[in-house]
C-alpha cells in the first residue's frame, strides 16, 4: 500500500528538495525509514525549498534582491563572504547586495506548515490503516517507523500520534509473526512511553505485560527483542501505578531478577532489569516476590528503613525465606541488628516475626557469630528466663532454638556478658535457670535447652564452668540421666553426658546405676538398625566411665553385655552391618567398652573366663592394624598390655624336683622346646593371653606401631610391650623376642627422640632391660645418643625414673668405646 498508492514526505528539518537515492530493503528500520522521509502525497513545491540546504525550509527569510532562504544557511554564507574579504552577493545571482538585512517571509512559512500538516494528516492515516489492516510486514514497519518518528520530533502531528487508538494498534504488532515487526513495535512503544507517560496505562491493558514477559523468556525471543523488551518495560516501570501490575504477571519478577544477576547477558540488558526492579520495589508486594527469587537489597531496605508495619511484614517474609548460607550471612550482617532490635518490641507480632526470621539465620554457624556480635544473647536469653511478660510457649521453642543454634555456632559464648551484673551463659545462676527451665517445660524446648548446654559443653573454656554450676547448684546428675527414657530427648542428653563425662565420670556411673539406666544404654547400644548417631553416643559415654569401676563391669556382665558386643564386633569385621558416617566413632566406643573387662580380671572370676572363652586376646590382636582409627588401637593396646600382664599367672609351669619324679610316673614330662621362653610354662593366646604366641604377630604389630605419629598409640603399644620383660618372667628372653621382632631400634628411637614425659619413662624403663641383656647390647644403635638420654632422665626425670636412668649408665660400660 505505501509503496504503490502514495509518497511519504519526511519532517521538513531532514527533506532535500530534489533529492533521489536508490530504495532499500523494507525490513531494514534505518532505510525504511528513509524512504518514508522521502515520500510526500503532496510534491514538494520549489519555494519551499532553500537553495542553499536543498531542503524544505523551517525559517524562510527575504534578502534584498527578494530570494528566500533558510535563515541560518543565507546568515553562514553572508558571514563567509566577509572572512574571505568580499562584499555580500547573492548566492543565486553572484550580484552584489547592498545590504545583508534578513525579513521573515511569513506567506512561505505558513503554507509550508499547512502542506506539511496535509501530508502529516494523510501518512498517520495511511499508518493506521495498515496497522489496522496487517498489511505486508515492510508496510507496517514504515508505519510502525513513522509513528517513532513522529513521535521523536516536534511536529504538529506529534500530539495525533499521541493517540490512545494508535497505541493500541501498535500494541496489537507485539502478537505479530515477524521478530521484525514485533522488535520495532516494541521500539515505537518504548519512545511513545518516553514522550507521553499518559499512555502507559493504555499499553499495559489486557495481556500486553504477560506478552512482554514472554518476549522476555530465554527460548522465546532474539537478542533483539528481548532487549527492546526490557528497554519498555523499563519505561512502564517509571510510572508508580504500572509497578504492582507488572509485578503481578507471573514470571515477570522471576526473569527480571535472572537477567540481573546473570553474567551471559549483555551489559545493557542487565542494567536495564536492575533498574527495572528498583522501580518496582516501591510495591511491597513485588519486593516479597524479589525477595523469593533471590534478591534481597529491596526487603533489606524495608527492614531497615520501612514503617513499623512493613518491618514487621518483611521480617515474616524472611523468616519463610529458604536461604543458602551464604546469604544467611549477609543478611545477617545486613539486617540483623535491626531484627534484634524488632525482637525487643512489646508486641508479640514484632516478636514472633523478627524470631523466626532470627531462627533461619542462626542456623549457619558463620551467620549465627554475626548475630551474636549484634546482641542477640541478652534480649535471647531475657525472653526465656522472663516470669513476667512471658513469650507463648510456641516462640520460646523458637527461642531455644535460636539460643541453641549460637550457642553450637562456636564462637567463645563464654565471654558474651547477657546480664547487668556481668552474667554469662556459664555463670552459676543462668546454668540453674536453664535446668529448672528443663524441668518444667514440655519435650520440644526441652530438647532445644539440653543442646545449649551441649554446647556449652562441647568447647574447654566453658565446660568446666558448666560442671561447676552444675555441682555449685544442687543439682544431681541423676536428674539428667533420667532423660534417657524419654525418646525425643534421648540424643541431646545422651550428648551432654558425654561431654560432662570427663568431669564426672564416676557420678555418672553410679547414676546410671543408681537409676536403672545402665540397662537402657545397652539396649541402645545393641539396637538391630543399621549404626546411628544415637548408637556412636551411647557407646562413646559407656567407654568413657571408670574403666576400674568393679561395679559397672559387674553389671555389664551379669547382663551378658560384653558377649553381645563380641558378637557385635564380629558382625562388624565380616560387613553384615553399615554403619555409614557413624561408624568409626561407634566402633571406637565399642571396643573401648570391651576393653574395660580387662582391667578388673584379678577382682572378678568370671571375667577371666569370658577372656578366656572368647579368646579376648585373639580379637584386640586383630584389631592393631597401622591403618587403624587411632582410638581403636590405643584401647586394643591397653587392653593386651592388661591380658599380657596376667600370663604369668596363668601359664603352666612343668613340676620340678620329687613332683617331677612323680610326674614321669603317671606320663611324660613337657618338651621343654614347647614351653614358652617368656614365662616358662605352656602358654597360648586363648588360655593364657601370651602375645609370644607366634602364629598371632602379636608381638610385631605391637612393634610395628610404634612408629605411629600419636603419642597415645605409641605409648599403648610399648605398654604392650613392656609385659614381655615384666619382673617375674625370663627378661632376657623377652628382650630377645623384642628384638627379633626389630623392636630394639624403634624401642631407643622413642628414649633419644623424647617425644612425650610418658613415653621417656617407659623407653627407660625398656632400655635399661635392653642393657643387662649381652646378647644385643652390641647391638643397641647410636650409643652416644643412648647415653645423653639416659643423662637427661638421670637429670630431669621423677625419682622412680631416674633410678632407673642410673641403672643403665651402670650397664653403659658394656657398650664399645664408652671409655673414649
Amino acid at each position: 500500500m505505501w509503496m504503490v498508492k502514495m509518497s511519504f514526505c519526511c519532517r521538513p528539518s531532514h527533506q532535500m528538495a530534489g533529492s533521489s537515492s536508490g530504495s532499500s530493503a523494507p525490513d531494514s528500520e534505518a532505510d525504511s525509514s528513509n524512504q518514508l522521509e522521502r515520500r510526500h502525497i503532496e510534491p514538494v513545491f520549489s519555494t519551499f525549498v532553500c537553495p542553499l540546504t536543498k531542503e524544505i525550509m523551517h525559517d524562510p527569510v527575504i534578502i534584498e534582491n527578494g530570494n528566500t532562504f533558510e535563515r541560518s544557511a543565507i546568515k553562514k554564507w553572508f558571514e563567509q563572504c566577509k572572512k574571505s574579504g568580499r562584499k555580500p552577493v547573492c548566492p543565486l545571482t553572484l550580484k552584489e547586495l547592498r545590504n545583508t538585512q534578513l525579513n521573515p517571509s511569513i506567506a512561505i512559512r505558513k503554507t509550508i506548515k499547512e502542506w506539511e500538516a496535509r501530508n502529516e494528516d494523510a501518512q498517520l492515516d495511511v499508518a493506521r490503516r495498515s496497522l489496522s489492516c496487517a498489511d505486508s510486514e515492510s508496510d507496517i514497519l514504515q508505519a510502525l517507523n513513522y509513528i517513532k518518528s513522529i513521535s521523536k520530533g516536534s511536529g504538529s502531528n506529534k500530539n495525533a500520534v499521541h493517540d490512545p487508538e494508535i497505541v493500541r494498534l501498535v500494541v496489537k504488532m507485539l502478537r505479530n509473526g515477524s521478530i521484525n515487526v514485533r522488535s520495532t513495535a516494541l521500539k515505537t512503544l518504548c519512545v511513545v512511553a518516553e514522550q507521553e507517560s499518559d499512555l502507559k496505562e493504555v499499553m499495559t491493558e489486557g495481556a500486553t505485560i504477560r506478552t512482554i514477559v514472554k518476549i522476555l523468556s530465554p527460548e522465546r525471543s532474539t537478542e533483539r527483542e528481548k532487549e527492546e523488551a526490557i528497554s519498555l518495560l523499563y519505561e512502564l516501570s517509571k510510572s508508580p501505578n504500572l509497578c504492582e501490575k507488572i509485578g503481578s504477571e507471573q514470571g515477570a519478577i522471576l526473569i527480571l531478577v535472572s537477567i540481573s544477576g546473570s553474567e551471559s547477558e549483555n551489559v545493557r540488558n542487565v542494567e536495564k532489569a536492575d533498574k527495572t526492579l528498583d522501580n518496582l520495589a516501591q510495591s511491597e508486594n513485588n519486593v516479597r516476590q524479589m525477595a523469593e527469587s533471590g534478591r534481597l537489597e529491596p526487603l533489606f531496605m524495608l527492614l531497615l528503613k520501612g514503617s513499623p508495619e512493613t518491618k514487621i511484614s518483611m521480617a515474616a517474609l524472611l523468616g519463610n525465606l529458604v536461604l543458602n548460607n551464604d546469604v544467611k550471612v549477609a543478611v545477617a550482617k545486613t539486617v540483623g541488628p535491626s531484627l534484634v532490635s524488632l525482637m525487643t518490641n512489646s508486641d508479640i507480632e514484632s516478636r514472633e516475626a523478627s524470631l523466626k526470621a532470627l531462627n533461619q539465620i542462626s542456623s549457619y554457624d558463620a551467620s549465627a557469630k554475626v548475630l551474636i556480635q549484634a546482641g542477640i544473647l541478652p534480649p535471647l536469653v531475657k525472653d526465656l528466663f522472663s516470669v513476667g511478660k512471658q513469650l507463648p510457649m510456641r516462640l520460646k521453642e523458637v527461642a531455644a532454638t535460636i539460643l541453641s543454634n549460637v550457642v553450637n555456632s562456636g564462637y567463645d559464648i563464654g565471654s558474651v556478658i547477657i546480664g547487668p551484673n556481668k552474667e554469662t551463659l556459664v555463670s552459676v545462676e543462668t546454668i540453674r535457670n536453664l535446668l529448672h527451665l528443663i524441668s518444667n517445660t514440655g519435650p520440644s524446648i526441652e530438647s532445644k535447652l539440653l543442646q545449649v548446654l551441649v554446647g556449652l559443653t562441647s568447647y574447654p573454656k566453658t565446660v568446666s564452668s558448666v560442671v561447676a554450676a552444675i555441682k555449685s547448684s544442687g543439682a544431681t546428675i541423676i536428674g539428667l540421666v533420667e532423660y534417657i527414657d524419654e525418646q525425643d530427648l534421648r540424643l541431646a542428653v545422651l550428648k551432654l553426658l558425654l561431654n560432662l563425662s570427663p568431669y564426672m565420670a564416676q557420678e555418672l556411673a553410679d547414676a546410671l546405676i543408681a537409676s536403672g539406666q545402665l540397662g537402657c544404654l545397652l539396649d541402645i547400644i545393641m539396637e538391630n538398625s543399621g549404626i546411628t548417631e544415637e548408637q556412636a553416643v551411647t557407646v562413646g559415654l559407656l567407654a568413657e566411665l571408670p574403666e576400674s569401676d568393679v561395679v559397672l563391669t559387674r553389671e555389664m556382665l551379669k547382663k551378658g553385655s560384653f558377649g553381645d558386643m563380641m558378637s557385635r564386633l564380629k558382625e562388624i569385621k565380616q560387613g553384615e552391618i553399615r554403619g555409614g558416617r557413624f561408624m568409626t566413632p561407634y566402633l571406637d566406643g565399642l571396643v573401648r567398652s570391651l576393653a574395660r573387662i580387662t582391667y578388673v580380671l584379678a577382682d572378678e572370676p568370671e571375667a577371666m573366663d569370658f577372656c578366656q572363652v572368647q579368646n579376648l586376646t585373639g580379637q584386640f590382636v586383630e584389631l592393631l592394624q597401622a591403618n587403624g582409627p587411632d582410638n581403636v588401637q590405643i584401647a586394643s593396646a591397653w587392653a593386651l598390655e592388661k591380658l599380657s600382664s596376667e600370663s604369668i599367672k596363668l601359664t603352666a609351669k612343668p613340676p620340678t624336683g620329687l613332683c617331677a619324679s612323680m610326674f614321669t610316673c603317671f606320663g611324660r614330662l613337657p618338651d621343654r622346646t614347647t614351653l614358652c621362653r617368656v614365662h616358662g610354662g605352656c602358654c597360648s593366646l586363648k588360655a593364657t593371653f601370651c602375645l609370644v604366641d607366634s602364629r598371632t604377630q602379636a608381638v610385631e604389630k605391637l612393634v610395628a606401631l610404634l612408629d605411629h605419629e600419636n603419642d597415645k598409640v605409641v605409648d599403648a603399644s610399648l605398654a604392650a610391650l613392656s609385659t614381655l620383660v615384666n619382673d617375674g618372667v625370663y627378661i632376657e628372653e623377652g628382650v630377645m623376642i623384642l628384638h627379633e621382632a626389630n623392636g630394639t631400634k624403634p624401642i631407643v628411637e622413642i628414649l633419644v627422640e623424647k617425644r612425650s614425659e610418658n613415653l621417656r619413662k617407659r623407653a627407660v624403663w625398656v632400655v635399661e632391660r635392653f642393657l643387662r641383656t649381652d646378647r644385643i647390647a652390641t647391638d643397641v644403635p647410636n650409643e652416644q645418643n643412648v647415653v645423653s638420654a639416659l643423662v637427661d632422665a638421670f637429670h630431669n626425670g621423677d625419682n622412680r625414673t631416674r633410678q632407673i636412668a642410673e641403672r643403665a649408665l651402670r650397664h653403659v660400660n658394656r657398650l664399645p668405646n664408652f671409655s673414649e
